[in-house]
């Protein structure tokens, strides 16, 4: 498949920034299942031919560490199963696992994520796959996602990791100065999340690498 029709929905800015290097469509969603379902209506009406959720995910399963790709064969959204394309997974370099679980709100701790991981076995969990998968299925269209752990299971979110993206997806970064400012003794627990989404920002720069390879060969 050609990738310049081949669409992306991130949630953050920082990732459109590696995407657009690529040669691939993309449209930010905000890193929420409404923006996300905005970001993929847009992308259907230029005309794509298939799309894929990209970005962070936090991590369900306790055996995946911060940097781990993630590349389901399903995603498993309000109960319903939406399985990714053969073809799709495939370019990507292949299926990580079974299950990716999409939800309308952050997972805030290790024991809500060992709860969710116990019901679902999904591997992570993310807010936009879920809104992708949908609006795929209604333009009767492949897709896939392509994620990467941020924040591993065992991880209790502090309170500034949990405010919202803007519609352009950039973080509030006021908010959070004001969150840090209220309660200074989470600050070592950010730095732990900032070296953990560099990690899997580069395990996602080197799956479009590869991917790129790939492609070049052929």
């Amino acid at each position: 498949m050609d990738r310049a029709k081949i669409g992306f929905v991130v949630g953050l800015s920082a990732e459109a920034r590696l995407l657009r290097r690529t040669g691939f469509m993309v449209e930010i969603g905000g890193g929420f299942p409404a923006g996300a379902a905005r970001a993929a209506e847009r992308l259907i009406a230029r005309n794509v031919a298939a799309l894929i959720s990209f970005g962070l995910a936090g991590g369900l399963n306790p055996a995946l560490r911060p940097g781990a790709a993630i590349i389901p064969q399903a995603v498993i959204d309000e109960g319903a199963t939406f399985q990714c394309d053969i073809g799709l997974l495939r370019m990507l370099g292949g299926a990580t696992g079974k299950f990716v679980l999409s939800s309308t709100r952050i997972a805030e701790s290790s024991n809500e994520k060992c709860q969710l991981f116990d019901r679902s076995l999904a591997d992570a969990i993310d807010l936009e796959s879920g809104a992708v998968a949908r609006a795929s299925a209604s333009a009767n269209l492949p897709f896939a996602v392509l994620r990467a752990v941020a924040d591993p299971a065992e991880r209790d979110l502090p309170p500034a990791a949990l405010i919202a993206l803007n519609s352009a997806g950039n973080i509030k970064f006021s908010s959070v100065l004001a969150s840090v400012l209220r309660q200074p003794g989470q600050i070592p627990a950010l730095l732990a999340i900032a070296v953990d989404a560099a990690k899997a920002r580069a395990a996602l720069i080197q799956t479009l690498k590869q991917i790129a390879r790939e492609q070049q060969r052929r």
